[in-house]
């Protein structure tokens, strides 16, 4: 058993195996569903007045496992995917990133470590140092730093296959491609990004990471963000993989003044 400390708090994941087994599992389900239904909306699913109400039911469904995808290379990032398999967590989120929209591995993943080093500061690719308390500036500075000249390619390409190679109209297109991968960022960016890193008057931050946690209970913090609302659990603790920060929460390893000693073991990690 691995387990993580913060002052007399005890936090227990389980061994490297059964996290990878749980993990890859967990993955291969969000992943799936997500390609499935893709697919079956594009190729198969026929779009009409009548059919309408499924066709926005299933975009509301993409949405949803689209942030379940990048909450998935995110773990990949730190390794939490698959512990003690860096070559396979950089297989599977090289993969995803590419399919999601056309992102490159290693340009996010090295941003992604440069937030939590500069978390909530001038020089964090994720934050808007000029626009800490407006959520579309923020959002809008967000979108032009990741969605790059790459991601408008890999997109238009796409829809450019669908359109001219296999027919399918634009309208099923915007309804279950493009729509729910822009909502999906906006979801993914409001509850992991802008509620936990804004600056707003009568609400300080608990430390350094410059994060805070929402209060959402177990259900409600999976279906609005795959958990990672409970983001000073993650930011203290980013090797937990987010289908166990529930439980990180419960251990209040985000509750808890963090130590000296904890800031140098991350430091170090």
């Amino acid at each position: 058993m691995r387990i993580s400390h913060n002052m007399q708090r005890v936090h227990t994941l389980p061994s490297r195996t059964m996290q990878s087994a749980i993990g890859l599992t967990l993955a291969a389900m969000i992943a799936g569903g997500w390609l499935g239904i893709h697919f079956y909306g594009m190729f198969v699913f026929e779009l009409t007045w009548a059919s309408l109400p499924i066709a926005l039911a299933m975009a509301l469904v993409q949405i949803w496992l689209s942030v379940g995808v990048f909450i998935v290379c995110h773990d990949a990032m730190h390794g939490s995917l698959a512990p003690g398999k860096p070559w396979l967590n950089s297989a599977i989120g090289a993969v995803l990133l590419m399919l999601y929209a056309g992102f490159n591995w290693r340009t996010l993943r090295d941003a992604h470590f440069t937030h939590h080093k500069m978390s909530g500061r001038a020089g964090d690719p994720d934050f808007d140092e000029h626009n800490p308390g407006h959520f579309l500036k923020w959002y809008w500075t967000f979108f032009k730093r990741y969605f790059g000249w790459q991601s408008l390619l890999f997109v238009h390409t796409v829809v450019g296959i669908y359109l001219f190679v296999f027919d399918i109209s634009f309208l099923k297109i915007f309804v279950l491609y493009g729509a729910p991968a822009l909502l999906s960022s906006l979801q993914l960016f409001y509850f992991g990004t802008y509620r936990p890193h804004h600056q707003a008057e009568g609400k300080p931050f608990a430390d350094r990471h410059n994060a805070r946690s929402n209060d959402f209970g177990t259900l409600a913090s999976l279906f609005t963000c795959f958990h990672f609302g409970y983001h000073l659990e993650h930011h203290r603790k980013p090797d937990v993989p987010w289908w166990a920060l529930p439980s990180a929460k419960r251990a209040g390893i985000g509750a808890v003044l963090e130590t000296t000693a904890d800031q140098s073991k991350e430091a170090a990690a």
